[in-house]
């Protein structure tokens, strides 16, 4: 491949991502509404209609900024389900990526998925399933080996609609350099539901 080329494709990945995250944090910040394509652009340091030449419309954005969170998500889920531990030891590691994903430094991506989740056309919002789909059923697995081992209750269906709930939800009341770590809500989540 022509090295001008390459270079060029690498700078209009890059100018791709940067715009991807930005997007996250105002949507995450702003809502989905509430944040215009010129915000963006400022907050990438684009023109107002650069944008465009990456994404069609700003619902394209959105669907994108949900595809990036979902992809890390589940590339970082399927490397805690291949660790060779106890199920219980993956629960924690599973629940402490997930609020990981939402808490930490430029985790804006997952936040804009649960929170802009109707702003979405069905069309758009079937691309999305597809990834979520693959994510649940990483967590599906772990909570039937959890059951099947006696060291979780109920209905395994549930049971996952209950954990993720929750863990989602730090979002919403969780503050850096409080009273407990990401660690340690990751491990007292994991107590609350499984049996002893």
């Amino acid at each position: 491949m022509n090295p001008l080329r390459k270079l060029r494709r690498n700078n209009e990945s890059n100018r791709r991502d940067e715009l991807l995250r930005v997007s996250a944090k105002l949507f995450r910040e702003k809502g989905f509404d509430g944040t215009t394509i010129r915000d963006i652009s400022g907050a990438a340091g684009m023109h107002s209609g650069s944008p465009f030449y990456h994404f069609k419309t700003k619902q394209d954005i959105l669907v994108a900024v949900m595809e990036e969170g979902l992809t890390e998500g589940l590339r970082k889920a399927e490397e805690v389900m291949a660790l060779a531990l106890p199920p219980e030891q993956r629960l924690v590691r599973m629940i402490r990526t997930q609020i990981g994903t939402i808490l930490e430094d430029g985790s804006d991506f997952i936040p804009a998925l649960h929170y802009e989740w109707r702003s979405l056309s069905p069309t758009k919002r079937r691309r999305v399933v597809a990834l979520k789909d693959r994510y649940d059923a990483l967590w599906q697995r772990l909570i039937d080996e959890l059951q099947h081992a006696g060291h979780m209750p109920g209905d395994a269906h549930l049971m996952r609609l209950l954990i993720l709930g929750a863990v989602n939800w730090t979002g919403a009341w969780y503050r850096q350099g409080g009273r407990l770590s990401l660690d340690e809500v990751a491990a007292g989540a994991a107590r609350l539901f499984l049996r002893n």
